[in-house]
């Protein structure tokens, strides 16, 4: 079956993380909403529409690790094809329907899933609304239970319990011997956790799998004294500081080290928080560092509904509890205090002696002194700093990539 997964319109109120990628590469659980898509719905060949601004990012770091033909920006061809919104979270397995000419749409009308013959339908259609994209809402609906669409961060980070247990249900086969470690304390059932190759358990470590499974990926450390708390998820390389405690609902990513306390949020790869310091209900994007001490708040005095602050538009996540959304390539200072809804564009640096402000735009350097534009290449420079320090090379994608943000946060941030 060729399935066609598209970004479509509503890719900035993913920001700031989907200043630089598509929403299908954003974490959840313990994959990408990618990875699911293909997992479920077994595509023998596949094509991405995207902004034309990320063409070149996922001809370069994607295109390489696909095992199936896959086509980016390319038009339908004359056979049928299963578009899937790039917003799909993708919980279960996907029986595709018998008939061309089939769709299921989103209660707002927004096309989630069309099997369709139509040569020409391209990304622009998408991304322009055409009368031929609108027009696929008239074809005959399948009722049938579907996977949620998502329609922001706060969507991710409330629906990450749920994701992480259907991963560790369709990743992980029979249960691995847990290692030896001094002290190894595991509460639950063990079949519920999962301790990779050479993952390392240092003295007097709980593992609480009660109320969900954990599972430590090959090259994880986990520091001495502890505590994790199941659903949680952290992927290779993953270095947990001492007397550190994780709790439900937690994604860390590849390369990223942690320390304090951390509940419900998710992080990807390379980013640090090795410090004390409370992170709750957030979502961090790549190669964030946070200074020590830095904390976020996740639930106001009134116990009211938080809402995000970016640009001149309050944003209702409809939620209690929520924290931070934080861009790639964020730096904060010692001392840091991150309101509810706080919002930290792409490449901010934030040291501040007070609270921060709930808005940051993408590079910006704030201070006490106040906020000053952070040029883009002095930021390309820490950039590049960093990734020598994982024995990575910058390359042309990445300029191209920076360029592109440097674009399109302003129109999203205003």
């Amino acid at each position: 079956m060729h399935v066609v997964i598209f970004e479509g319109n509503q890719w900035p109120t993913f920001a700031p993380v989907s200043l630089n990628r598509p929403v299908f590469m954003l974490s959840s659980g313990m994959s990408t909403l990618f990875e699911k898509q293909v997992r479920h719905f077994g595509p023998t060949r596949l094509t991405l529409w995207v902004r034309p601004d990320l063409v070149e990012s996922c001809t370069k770091r994607l295109l390489p690790s696909m095992t199936i033909p896959t086509a980016i920006n390319e038009p339908l061809g004359d056979e049928p094809a299963m578009l899937v919104s790039g917003r799909t979270l993708q919980l279960r397995h996907f029986r595709p329907p018998k008939e061309v000419g089939t769709v299921l749409t989103a209660e707002d009308r927004l096309v989630r899933q069309a099997y369709v013959k139509m040569p020409g339908l391209s990304h622009e259609d998408v991304l322009a609304k055409t009368d031929r994209w609108q027009a696929i809402q008239d074809l005959p609906a399948r009722e049938e239970p579907q996977s949620p669409l998502v329609e922001s961060l706060s969507d991710l980070i409330s629906s990450n319990e749920e994701s992480l247990i259907e991963d560790y249900t369709q990743l992980h086969g029979e249960p691995r011997p847990l290692p030896k470690a001094p002290g190894l304390h595991t509460v639950g059932d063990q079949k519920d956790i999962w301790v990779g190759e050479r993952a390392k358990l240092e003295p007097g470590v709980v593992l609480d799998a009660s109320k969900g499974p954990i599972v430590l990926a090959d090259d994880v450390v986990v520091g001495a004294n502890s505590v994790l708390y199941g659903p949680c998820y952290l992927a290779r390389h993953a270095k947990v500081r001492p007397l550190t405690i994780i709790k439900g609902g937690t994604t860390i990513g590849r390369l990223s080290k942690v320390g304090g306390e951390i509940e419900n949020s998710i992080i990807m790869g390379h980013s640090n928080k090795g410090h004390d310091g409370f992170l709750g209900h957030s979502y961090l994007g790549k190669w964030v560092n946070f200074g020590a001490g830095t904390v976020t708040s996740n639930l106001k005095n009134t116990y009211g509904q938080v809402s995000i602050q970016r640009g001149s538009t309050q944003i209702p996540t409809g939620r209690q509890f929520f924290g931070s959304l934080v861009g790639d390539h964020v730096k904060t200072a010692i001392g840091t205090r991150l309101m509810t809804g706080s919002y930290l564009g792409f490449s901010s640096m934030v040291a501040t002696s007070s609270y921060c402000p709930r808005f940051v735009p993408s590079f910006t350097f704030l201070t006490d002194a106040g906020a000053e534009p952070y040029r883009p290449d002095k930021a390309a420079k820490v950039m590049k700093a960093a990734y020598a320090r994982r024995d990575l090379k910058w390359t042309e994608s990445d300029d191209h990539m920076l360029a592109s943000v440097q674009r399109v946060a302003p129109q999203v941030e205003k």
